[in-house]
């Protein structure tokens, strides 16, 4: 395996819930930042987004900037290309030999 496991399973685990992979596709298509908005979107309480936030954030896909009393949360270009190369790499390294 060229990516190694611990570096594949924190980003596994940030897109291991619905709510997350809705919030990634939000910041992805208004392709610009958004405060307020995302609890709107996700249809979650502020607290709970603001935890999947911290997940993806920790996982290096998403950054977040003070405005004001609010913190703007933009994808992170380098940590969506690092997500898709490893695992890329993870299943270019599967070859996927028939067993049954």
């Amino acid at each position: 395996m060229t990516t190694p496991p611990e570096t594949l399973a924190p980003l596994a685990k940030a897109l291991a819930h619905p709510a997350r992979l809705r919030v990634l596709a939000a910041l992805g298509a208004r392709g610009e930042c958004l405060c307020g908005e995302i609890v709107e979107v996700v249809g979650l309480a502020q607290s709970t987004v603001s935890q999947h936030l911290k997940v993806l954030r920790e996982a290096g896909l998403v950054t977040g900037t003070v405005d004001g009393p609010r913190t703007c949360y933009c994808l992170s270009p380098a940590g969506i290309a690092h997500a898709k190369d490893a695992f890329t790499s993870l299943f270019d390294d599967l070859h996927g030999h028939a067993c049954c």
